[in-house]
């Protein structure tokens, strides 16, 4: 049966072949005219050619610039001189720094009067229930994880901050939720309103957040409230656009029976749709949550104090100890929310145990007098840790703590002092960041900024034309456009010759690891929890192990940039090679096919979608660590949104995010055409 499968294909490409040249317009020039993507194609060459003889230079003319600091500046003053007068600060926006400082230092001051131990007991025991309680191995194995959690933040020394940490969190992931199904209600039921919310969502997910903290900063000041603000604006959209895919995924069928039996739409949305939905809409629950903590950590920049100001201080006086310390009670506080999420997830999706008459009311009495001792003994615990110690000291106890990071200093200095330049033939870390600079990243930046503005253009509506999409092209080109206007176009050719190579790294290791893991199980599940720690690490973490390897500097972002995008581009890519057909395998199989052969000739042309997918994450994801890099000496446009944020210039700040977004956006436009091209070109 396989073996015929494919000959039948065969025939079918063969038959439309034939057909091909009845439905296509003439050949030759006329026909190269006819098309319209051609057309569009010479009016931009032409366009771009005039331009360039108009202007008689490769940078950008400085007659098309328009000067934004200027008029961000003048904003940024007035916001400063009105903060304390103006009716929209008194009347609306000091009410939301009052409620949001507020909220932050009611949930601290709650989980500070519970104590350590109420506080590990009531994490422990919502973790045994959200995970099925009774006696199972996994209700078990996560309530041992969230006790090891909390335990490792006492022994560690960081009870205060990680309680800070995670005061934040719960109201930011609280609001974040609320704001998310929101727009997700008016994204999943009205087609005008996802057609708003889209642009929005994309807006809001590919802007750098340290782009959108320097305004926040201006308005609410340093402190919990804008970075409370900032944390939604980032975690909000995944649960927005999960709540509309699982509401406009909705089965038909229960809705259409919900209306036979004349429900109204409310009554549809309460019984029907949102219980469909709540499997899309914990998954966004589980994304928002690793956002908002991802974003927690970064805005300690603007004081939102908790683990991710240690790591913020440890990095400014190079105490990678210390950072790295901080860097796992985070990486712990991830890899706990996400179990609890999920199995929470699974849960819900379980079935519901058939009774039995008589035969399991033992079994379910037992487990009902389990959850009562668990509760009852979260009571007593909670009560013992507000009786422990004096008033006021309620944290960790000192003596149970430990000092690691001065030794883990000395290890970590001694290690990479051994590997910077003393590894025989080899050379070293600090070698290679060497000739990695000044044999690629030098000769990338010079050639972007070298080639003429109207040349990038034109090489981008090449690409977009040979991609298929004439709307790409025309985003691409207007967002590059944007760039040049706001007089950033040097800086963002060297954030662009960054993002390349490193989209190129991250391409050829991930690939190459995905193709390995799809061929082998047991590769995929050794590298498995690799990949999870990766994943849930937030991106201020990153930091710490490539500054220790490669010192400060664009490798030290480089390297950052593709440790943080490689997980999504393996997964994605192993999975697309293990989807492939297994019915095309085993043909090419029968056919003699060697495993070289098959994957060159079968896996990756039929996997090109998800290679292209693949790709487009890793764009995504390189981009969104562009700024971060600009911390460890990437310089470019993250230079000057991390400088526009420690100098409070808006000006500088806002208008080189504008400028990564408008990177983003062509980059993003350009991959995703180029993958539903493979995809359409895979389905003919």
């Amino acid at each position: 049966m396989s073996t015929t499968t494919l000959p039948q294909r065969g025939k079918e490409a063969a038959g439309t072949a034939t057909q091909a040249p009845e439905a296509t317009p003439p050949g030759g020039v006329r026909g190269l005219l006819a098309r319209p993507a051609f057309m569009g194609f010479l009016v931009v060459v032409v366009a771009l050619v005039v331009g360039a003889v108009a202007a008689d230079s490769g940078t950008w003319p400085k007659a098309l610039t328009y000067d934004v600091k200027g008029p961000l500046d003048d904003v940024s003053n007035w916001l400063t001189d009105n903060r304390a007068k103006s009716p929209l600060f008194l009347y609306f926006l000091l009410h939301i720094s009052n409620w949001s400082e507020g909220g932050v230092d009611y949930v601290f001051t709650f989980l500070n009067s519970l104590g350590w131990l109420g506080v590990t007991a009531l994490a422990t025991a919502v973790s045994w229930y959200v995970a099925g309680a009774g006696l199972r191995v996994r209700s078990l194995r996560i309530a041992l994880l969230t006790l090891c959690t909390f335990a490792a933040f006492g022994v560690l020394g960081l009870w205060d901050y990680a309680m800070a940490t995670l005061a934040l969190m719960v109201l930011a992931v609280a609001v974040s939720a609320v704001i998310g199904v929101l727009l997700g209600l008016v994204a999943g039921l009205s087609d005008r309103g996802e057609r708003v919310l889209r642009p929005v969502f994309d807006t809001m997910q590919v802007m750098p957040a340290f782009a959108y903290l320097l305004p926040l900063v201006l308005i609410f000041g340093i402190g919990s409230p804008a970075a409370l603000v900032s944390t939604v604006i980032y975690a909000a959209p995944p649960m927005a656009r999960l709540t509309a895919l699982g509401l406009r995924g909705a089965d038909a069928a229960a809705l259409e029976a919900s209306r036979s039996l004349g429900a109204g739409a409310w009554q549809r949305l309460w019984t029907a749709r949102l219980p469909l939905a709540r499997k899309e809409m914990l998954l966004g629950l589980n994304q928002t949550i690793m956002m908002a903590l991802s974003m927690v950590v970064m805005a300690s920049v603007i004081g939102a104090g908790g683990l991710g100001d240690k790591i913020y201080q440890a990095l400014s006086k190079d105490n990678v100890g210390m950072a790295l310390v901080a860097g796992v009670c985070i990486v712990l506080i991830a890899i706990w929310l996400d179990r609890v999420t999920a199995a929470a997830g699974d849960q819900l999706e379980a079935p519901a145990a058939p009774a039995r008459a008589g035969g399991d009311t033992g079994a379910v009495s037992l487990e009902k007098a389990i959850g009562w001792l668990a509760w009852g003994a979260f009571v007593a615990f909670g009560a013992l840790g507000a009786l422990f110690g004096p008033i006021g000291e309620r944290s960790w106890p000192i003596d149970w703590t430990t000092t690691v990071s001065a030794p883990l200093t000395e290890g970590i200095e001694s290690f990479t002092g051994a590997i910077s330049d003393g590894v025989p033939v080899l050379g070293g870390t600090d070698v290679w960041a060497a000739h990695f600079t000044s044999w690629v990243l030098n000769p990338m930046r010079e050639a972007m900024q070298a080639a003429p503005w109207w040349g990038v253009l034109l090489l981008v509506a090449v690409i977009a034309w040979m991609v298929g999409s004439w709307r790409a092209g025309l985003t691409s080109i207007l967002s590059l456009s944007v760039i040049g206007v706001l007089g950033l176009w040097h800086k963002s050719m060297d954030t662009l010759s960054q993002v390349i190579v490193s989209v190129l790294c991250t391409l050829v290791v991930g690939v190459l690891i995905g193709i390995v893991a799809a061929r082998s199980r047991w590769v995929m599940r050794l590298i498995r929890p690799v990949l999870d720690v990766m994943q849930t690490m937030p991106q201020f973490v990153y930091l710490v192990p490539v500054v220790a390897l490669v010192g400060v500097g664009r490798p030290a972002a480089i390297l950052a940039a593709v440790v943080y995008a490689l997980p999504a581009v393996i997964r994605i890519t192993a999975q697309g090679l293990r989807s492939v057909d297994p019915a095309a395998m085993e043909a090419s199989r029968s056919l003699g096919g060697t495993a070289w052969q098959q994957l060159r000739q079968v896996q990756l042309p039929l996997a090109r979608p998800s290679l292209m997918l693949a790709c487009n994450q890793g764009v995504v994801l390189v981009l969104a660590i562009v700024v971060i890099g600009g911390l460890v000496g990437g310089g470019a446009l993250g230079y000057d949104v991390v400088y526009g944020l420690q100098k409070s210039d808006l000006g500088v700040g806002l208008s080189a995010g504008v400028a990564i977004v408008c990177l983003g956006l062509m980059l993003d436009r350009l991959t995703q055409s180029a993958g539903s091209t493979g995809k359409r070109g895979g389905t003919k």
